[in-house]
């Protein structure tokens, strides 16, 4: 993830300045080998030209005051009541505009934070309002990602912090690249994780690519069906597969910092973090079987990584609908939400997402079969996160000042675009 005040080596003095073309030039060698990669992927998605219009967009302050929000969601549960989460392990409770003075769950002892890790997520379980539990991903002080169970009370606004029940525990073996998406799937009603590759820079232990192992992966769980502590489903791509951990669902990543499904069509859409030089959006359609290889650490994104020239994609490799170039001023992806509300027709099917970094908000949508996608906002936020509302409102978090805003359609006007901040917190994403 992201975050503040943590190690400065020599490492991030090297890949701050490649990031912002200071360390690396391009020669001709490279662009041979991209040329000869981009023909390889030749199959993949391709980028359509510009739709003749996309909605002009705005945002809205909803809410502030959270420390170091990292995740915002709903329970589903009809009480229109905001979940916030913040780093350090606590999760906030939002309703009518105002936050909560009491914590829903306050887990600060149990969580190692900050830099890369701390509570990183919430995902309430289908009928989430007849069952009174729900789930949250964290590292623990043994530097562990641990998927736990939590209950609440007689007071629906409090959970038992006394009630976790551990599921899943994953040893990392450095500090950064924890992803730390929770989602339920909208079809299938099973628990979804993504894990990044643990960290350092360039995957050095090949984690993404190891079938045997869970770092670098998007896996799928059965945890509603009582079978302790979760079940594999048996339709799971690699289930029979013995050198594959039968919990994987997806392979391939480098740290997909924030994933959602499109909750009408069911598609998955996933933001994974780039090395030096690309950002990507990678795309599951709601008929896949699972098993997709998202390419890293052979490929970052559309183009060789290791090794740097005549890399062959992997078996099942699934390209990127879209890559960023950090040489075009991006810094580093956090992946969005398509807007299936109720409010803003124009908005409808497109995927919002954005830069950490530089705060722009971009939108992503088929057109005429392929992807198309704009900057529709430029904002001087650190936006950690996206998330929706009960109605479907599109929400985005401000990393550095804690509050929330929703994305709404608006006229267009002749305000000038805001004037880029620098950023407020190192990002650690990266190395």
């Amino acid at each position: 993830m992201l975050l503040a005040g943590d190690q400065t080596d020599f490492r991030w003095e090297f890949q701050m300045n490649d990031r912002f073309g200071l360390a690396r030039r391009k020669d001709v060698a490279w662009v041979l080998v991209a040329a000869l990669v981009l023909g390889l992927l030749a199959a993949g998605p391709a980028l359509a030209a510009e739709p003749a219009s996309w909605p002009e967009v705005a945002v809205t302050k909803v809410v502030g005051g959270i420390q170091r929000p990292v995740h915002v969601t709903h329970a589903g549960d009809g009480s229109n009541r905001l979940f916030v989460v913040e780093q350090a392990g606590r999760i906030m409770l939002a309703k009518n505009g105002a936050v909560q003075p009491v914590p829903f769950l306050d887990i600060r002892e149990r969580v190692l934070c900050c830099g890369e890790r701390g509570l990183l997520s919430v995902a309430f379980p289908p009928n989430y309002a007849a069952k009174g539990w729900f789930y949250v991903y964290y590292i623990d002080k043994e530097n562990r990602s641990v998927v736990a169970r939590f209950r609440v009370g007689a007071d629906s606004d409090l959970a038992d912090a006394a009630s976790e029940e551990i599921l899943l525990t994953v040893p990392q073996p450095y500090v950064n690249h924890k992803g730390g998406q929770l989602a339920f799937g909208p079809v299938d009603g099973y628990l979804y994780i993504g894990l990044g590759d643990g960290g350092s820079a360039g995957d050095p232990g090949n984690r993404a690519q190891d079938p045997a192992q869970l770092l670098g992966k998007i896996l799928r769980i059965d945890v509603e069906s009582g079978a302790q502590p979760y079940a594999v489903p048996t339709d799971n791509p690699y289930v029979g597969d013995t050198t594959y951990r039968p919990e994987i669902w997806a392979l391939g990543l480098r740290n997909p910092w924030r994933f959602s499904f499109d909750r009408l069509t069911g598609d998955l859409y996933i933001g994974d973090v780039g090395q030096s030089a690309y950002e990507e959006i990678d795309f599951q359609a709601t008929t896949s079987a699972g098993g997709e290889n998202y390419g890293w650490r052979i490929l970052e994104a559309l183009h060789c990584y290791s090794p740097s020239a005549g890399c062959v994609p992997p078996e099942r490799y699934a390209p990127p609908v879209i890559e960023h170039a950090h040489a075009e001023q991006w810094v580093s992806i956090t992946g969005g939400v398509v807007y299936r509300g109720r409010d803003h027709a124009s908005l409808q099917g497109i995927y919002l997402y954005g830069d950490y970094g530089n705060g722009d908000i971009w939108g992503l949508r088929r057109a005429g079969g392929q992807w198309a996608n704009t900057r529709l906002l430029v904002t001087n936020y650190n936006i950690s996160t996206f998330g929706e509302d009960e109605r479907g409102t599109v929400l985005v978090a401000d990393y550095a000042t804690g509050d929330i805003y929703a994305i709404t359609a608006a006229a267009p006007t002749a305000t000038p675009a805001p004037t880029r901040l620098p950023l407020l917190l190192p990002l650690i994403l990266k190395h």
